[in-house]
């Protein structure tokens, strides 16, 4: 998908009440999708993001997570861990679609249908510029920092 443009999208978003694909043309955006709020992997790597969002910050780079959860739940997952960035609500899955992050998973011998763990980095115009999936959460985000500082 590197050198995609993404077509333009709206969904509900914790803080400002809605965020606007076209809105951000100019920026650079990282876009992670996780499974779930408030589950171990997805706690993990939102702190990481939050823990580095200053430098994202400072490499010009705006960080959102997406998950198919209720702004409801993004809100308190975003209090609980003082996430400095906005967490999107995809509940009908309409841009998780568009960036083909559902799968089927095996979770615990069960096949289910869910978001696999992704990451998108994209430019001023939208593009995106270099993904990453099936992550593993240990070291992913200084991964996606060294890349977002090379722009």
């Amino acid at each position: 998908m590197p050198g995609k443009t993404v077509k333009d999208f709206s969904l509900p978003s914790t803080g400002s009440g809605a965020f606007k694909l076209s809105d951000q043309r100019g920026k650079t955006l990282v876009v992670f999708f996780y499974p779930k709020d408030n589950t171990p992997g997805c706690t993990l790597e939102g702190a990481d993001f939050r823990d580095r969002y200053g430098d994202f910050a400072r490499a010009g780079a705006q960080v959102s997570g997406i998950s198919r959860d209720s702004l409801k739940s993004h809100e308190g997952f975003k209090a609980k861990m003082k996430f400095p960035f906005e967490l999107l609500s995809d509940t009908d899955e309409q841009v998780c679609t568009l960036f083909g992050v559902m799968k089927i998973k095996n979770m615990y011998g069960k096949k289910v249908r869910g978001i696999e763990r992704s990451t998108f980095v994209l430019n001023g115009d939208g593009a995106i510029v270099r993904e990453w999936r099936a992550v593993k959460v240990p070291g992913h985000v200084e991964e996606v920092l060294n890349f977002v500082k090379t722009l």
